[in-house]
């Protein structure tokens, strides 16, 4: 279980680093405003907020794919607590998400699932 579980955390690495991406550098496109609850004349205000969850997402996600390549490497302790921190950090912020903006709730399950599967992979 635990190649799959290194593998469903890479795969949570690359989203997260995704999400950043699209949250730090695509929030003025108007194709994510409704993804992102941004209205137009908002932009602005959310650019200092955006850029800074994107950037923690992004490092999230690094976090977790090395490691992934840290655990593979024979340091499993070190790599497997990376690994078990960060997605248990995603399984409650993914329930922050949904306790502060119910219409999030998509959002909210596809931050908690794929990382709380992981952690039932590693832990159980």
């Amino acid at each position: 279980m635990t190649g799959v579980a290194y593998l469903l955390a890479v795969i949570f690495g690359l989203v997260l680093i995704a999400v950043g991406i699209a949250e730090a550098f695509y929030f003025r496109d108007q194709r994510f405003h409704k993804l992102f609850l941004i209205r137009p004349q908002d932009v602005a205000a959310v650019r200092l907020w955006t850029i800074n969850l994107g950037f923690y997402n992004m490092v999230w996600g690094l976090v977790l794919i090395a490691g992934v390549f840290i655990a593979a490497s024979g340091r499993t302790a070190i790599g497997e607590t990376m690994v078990v921190f960060t997605c248990l950090a995603h399984v409650v912020l993914g329930a922050v998400l949904w306790i502060s903006e119910r219409r999030l709730w998509q959002s909210a399950l596809a931050q908690a699932i794929l990382p709380l599967i992981v952690l039932l992979l590693l832990l159980l």
